[in-house]
């Protein structure tokens, strides 16, 4: 790539990027001090699609960051969410499974951080079509992504210990913070749930059409931990089985545990409107955190 076209794929990602704090009033924060351990080397420039499969597609994502949504002042109840987009380890997918989720658990009072984590250099300017034939041959997938899911997890416990420690200083009580994802951001989610120290595990968890083959970690919360789990039936990439295997887990360690399965809704509905039972799943857990006393009645 020329130097002149790395510039304007740099400016344009630094535009993006204002854009969306200068519409939402959102921090941007770092999760390490200079480079991420594991990735020193990464020199490639972070960049984004938009448009692609009607969303937002950032990718070679080399420094994580928290992209900090806080409640407004008037509904903040103490509770916070932070939320892995998805994107097979190799893009994120950062409006429809990220900061949309983040501004509508807002209305809910709830504090949200869009978790903005490593993935798999992309060789090309077009990083979708680039995934495409990779999303056909899982085993060959999960080997490229192996040592990358590793430090995505990482990043998710490293996110999590950010939001505890800071907790008192951005009015979030540090026992109702939870850790969501979509697709591989939900297997992060879980990856975190079972390899994070327990100090710095979520205290509740919501994995959205999960990959399970990838998730990393087998030391169970010792704190009941609730999941909500969600998933559509009509899944093209067949993860029904796999949300049905966590529900079971949770529910063979006796912690709370809530799996809807939708009609419809294909894989990775996220926020879209699709006019499909899966449009209802933010009803469904919305009052799910109601009846867990995470937010007020709406």
């Amino acid at each position: 790539m020329n130097p002149i076209t790395t510039r304007l794929k740099a400016f344009s990602t630094i535009l993006f990027l204002l854009c969306f704090l200068a519409t939402h009033g959102q921090t941007l924060i770092p999760l390490y001090e200079g480079a991420a351990p594991g990735s020193e080397d990464w020199d490639w420039e972070e960049a984004y699609v938009d448009g692609i499969v009607n969303d937002a597609i950032l990718y070679n994502v080399v420094h994580p960051e928290l992209q900090y949504f806080p409640a407004p002042k008037v509904k903040a109840n103490g509770t916070a969410v932070i939320i892995a987009p998805g994107g097979a380890f190799h893009i994120l997918s950062m409006q429809k499974e990220g900061t949309k989720v983040a501004e509508w658990l807002n209305t809910l009072g709830v504090a949200a951080f869009v978790l903005k984590y490593r993935v798999v250099k992309s060789e090309t300017d077009n990083p979708f079509e680039e995934l495409r034939p990779l999303m056909a041959d899982f085993e060959k997938l999960d080997a490229i992504n192996a040592p990358v899911v590793k430090m995505c997890t990482q990043d998710g416990i490293q996110a999590m210990d950010y939001v505890r420690s800071h907790a008192e200083a951005m009015n979030i009580d540090p026992q109702r913070i939870g850790l969501m994802g979509f697709s591989a951001g939900a297997t992060l989610t879980m990856s975190v749930l079972l390899s994070a120290p327990q100090a710095l595990k979520p205290n509740f968890a919501a994995p959205i059409y999960a990959y399970g083959p990838a998730i990393i970690g087998t030391q169970m919360p010792e704190k009941s931990t609730p999941l909500f789990v969600g998933v559509a039936s009509d899944d093209q990439l067949g993860f029904v089985p796999q949300s049905i295997a966590l529900y079971e887990k949770w529910q063979a360690a006796q912690f709370p545990a809530e799996l809807h399965i939708y009609e419809k809704g294909g894989h990775g509905f996220g926020m879209a409107v699709q006019q499909t039972s899966s449009d209802h799943w933010i009803k469904d857990f919305e009052n799910w955190l109601f009846r867990r006393a995470l937010i007020g009645q709406q």
